[in-house]
C-alpha cells in the first residue's frame, strides 16, 4: 500500500491537519464496513460452491479463487483501519505482512478478474473451441498465486515502519522503492483493462448480433463487469501516479492547496477501489441464477432452524 500518512522529515509551511483527522474519522469506519461486507459475501460464494456447485467447471474454480482473494485482501483492512487511528503498532515484520497481504490480493484479483474475462470472452466468441481442456488453463489458478505472492513478497521486503515526532509509519524504505511500485501498480492495471476491455467490446458485438432472446441482460452484465472494474481502480491508480509526482518538486503539485486537495481525492479514490472486494461477489457470482438458487436455499434452511 502507498503511504498512510503524508510527512516530511523537514518543516513544511502546508500543514495537514485536518486532513489526517478527517481520514482517521472516516476511513476507519468505512474499512470496518468493507471488512464486515466482503467477508459475508465472499464466505457465502465459498459456502455455495463446496455445498452444491463441487467445482464442476473452470468458471466455478475461478470464482472460488477470486472469493479467496477478495479475503486476502480484505484481512488487511483491519490493521490499516487502526492505523489510522493510532499510528503503526505492529512493528515492522507486522508492516511487511500488511502489505504482502494488501499487493497480493490486490493483484491476484485483477489477475482472476481477467482471466474470468478472458474464460467468458472464449465461452461467447469461440464457443465450439476446446480451449478449457488446455492445460495451461488447469494450472492458471497456481500461476496467478504464485505471480501475485511474488510481486507483493518483493514489495512487502522493501518496507519498514518509520518513526518522525513519537509517531510511527508504515511505509517503504526510499522514495525509489515508492515509485516503482506506484509504476508497476498503474502498468498492471492498464494491461488487465487493455484485455478485459477487448474481451468486453467482441463479447459485446458478438451477443449483440446473436439471436438470443435474453442478449439484452448479457449484455448489460458484460457492460457493468467492465464498467464498475474501471470506476473502481482508474479513479485511485490516476491519483497515485499525480501524488508522486509532488516528489519532483512540480511547483503545480507542490502548492499546499493542490497537495491537500489531492490527499483528499486520494482518501476518496482508495475507499472507491477497496469496495471492489465487496462488489466482486455480486457481479461475478449472486447475480447468477443458480447462485441465487442456491442463496435462497440456505436462507430457508437457516429461517427453518
Amino acid at each position: 500500500m502507498t503511504e498512510e500518512y503524508t510527512y516530511d522529515p523537514e518543516d513544511q509551511p502546508c500543514h495537514k491537519e485536518e486532513v489526517i483527522r478527517v481520514g482517521s474519522i472516516v476511513i476507519p469506519v468505512f474499512f470496518t464496513l468493507l471488512v464486515v461486507f466482503s467477508c459475508i459475501g465472499n464466505l457465502l460464494v465459498l459456502l455455495i460452491l463446496v455445498l452444491y456447485e463441487k467445482f464442476r467447471s473452470l468458471i466455478n474454480i475461478l470464482i472460488c479463487n477470486l472469493a479467496l482473494s477478495d479475503l486476502l485482501f480484505t484481512s488487511g483492512l483491519p490493521f490499516w483501519a487502526l492505523y489510522f487511528v493510532c499510528g503503526w503498532t505492529f512493528g515492522e515484520a507486522g508492516c511487511r505482512t500488511v502489505k504482502f497481504l494488501f499487493y497480493a490480493g490486490f493483484y491476484s484479483s485483477v489477475l482472476f478478474l481477467t482471466l474470468m474475462t478472458v474464460q467468458r470472452y472464449m465461452a461467447v466468441v469461440h464457443p465450439l473451441s476446446d480451449w478449457e481442456a488446455c492445460k495451461c488453463f488447469s494450472v492458471a489458478p497456481l500461476i496467478i498465486w504464485f505471480l501475485s505472492g511474488t510481486a507483493a513478497l518483493l514489495v512487502s521486503l522493501h518496507s519498514k515502519v518509520l518513526e518522525h515526532e513519537g509517531s510511527f509509519y508504515c511505509e517503504f524504505d526510499s522514495i525509489q522503492v515508492k515509485h516503482a511500485a506506484v509504476y508497476l501498480q498503474n502498468v498492471f492495471f492498464l494491461v488487465a483493462f487493455c484485455i478485459m476491455g477487448f474481451c468486453q467490446v467482441r463479447m459485446f458485438q458478438t451477443v449483440a448480433q446473436s439471436q438470443i432472446k435474453r442478449r439484452h441482460k448479457t449484455i448489460r452484465l458484460i457492460f457493468c463487469v467492465g464498467l464498475v472494474f474501471f470506476i473502481s481502480w482508474a479513479p485511485y491508480n490516476i491519483v497515485m501516479f499525480l501524488r508522486i509526482l509532488q516528489d519532483y518538486d512540480l511547483s503545480s503539485f507542490t502548492d499546499c492547496n493542490v497537495s491537500i486537495c489531492l490527499d483528499y481525492a486520494y482518501y476518496a479514490c482508495r475507499l472507491l477501489a477497496f469496495s471492489h472486494c465487496c462488489l466482486n461477489p455480486v457481479l461475478y457470482a449472486l447475480i447468477g441464477e443458480r447462485f441465487r438458487k442456491h442463496l435462497k436455499t440456505i436462507l430457508k434452511k437457516l429461517c427453518s432452524k
